[in-house]
């Protein structure tokens, strides 16, 4: 039915696919820590979104992190309402795979999620991660305030710097603000708690980005 040529451009919405009005149908609980997926989450939470690659192996690096509430994975960053994997895989609903970070601020800061996200991934590689290629592969960090907005400006920055010393090329990580975030589906979730031997493409460049750790700066 669609395509399999790899598309390396995100469609405009009109070449976008229609999608469906409907929410698909996914897991009620984390797999992990039996949490909400869709809340309500605590007073005072917040929540971040980063694509940095497959996202069964991006969900696993901020499950672990103290602090972290829930995470969930889905679609983000393109034009089609509610996307099936299946679609967002041809390319054509602009979409990359995401996770959505619920966290406590009190305990853990944006500025450590942010430093998870750019050393376990390669934000050096367009529209790819590793052999995935493809735009759902693309890296993206979605800021849902201005506080995230400025933190993820600065951390590029100082990360960019980083890299260029060590000879790797300037960032492509696409930085916006957040839209809808799609929920996957079911067996998605949690894919690495539920297969321990399943695939993970995640591969950062092992270069460590120069930005603070602990609770300030929460976004």
């Amino acid at each position: 039915m669609f395509s399999m040529r790899k598309r390396l451009t995100v469609p405009t919405p009109e070449e976008s696919l229609a999608g469906r009005p409907q929410p698909l149908p996914t897991a009620e609980r984390h797999f992990v820590n039996g949490e909400r997926l869709k809340g309500p989450y605590p007073p005072g939470a917040e929540i971040a979104y980063f694509g940095l690659g497959c996202f069964w192996g991006a969900e696993r690096a901020f499950w672990t992190l103290p602090g972290v509430i829930v995470t969930a994975v889905g679609y983000m960053g393109g034009a089609t309402p509610n996307p099936t994997y299946e679609e967002t895989c041809t390319g054509l609903t602009g979409h990359t795979e995401a996770v959505m970070v619920v966290y406590d601020p009190s305990r853990l800061s944006y500025d450590t999620l942010l430093k998870t996200f750019w050393e376990s991934h390669d934000p050096t590689q367009g529209m790819r991660q590793g052999n995935d290629v493809g735009t759902q592969y693309r890296s993206a960090a979605y800021w849902t305030s201005d506080a995230q907005r400025d933190a993820l400006a600065r951390s590029r920055a100082a990360y960019e710097q980083a890299l260029a010393a060590r000879g790797l090329g300037p960032i492509t990580t696409e930085l916006a603000p957040a839209g809808p975030f799609y929920f996957a589906e079911d067996y998605h979730q949690q894919y690495l708690a539920r297969n321990p031997r399943g695939y993970c493409g995640l591969g950062g460049t092992g270069v460590s980005c120069p930005i603070g750790l602990g609770v300030a700066s929460a976004g």
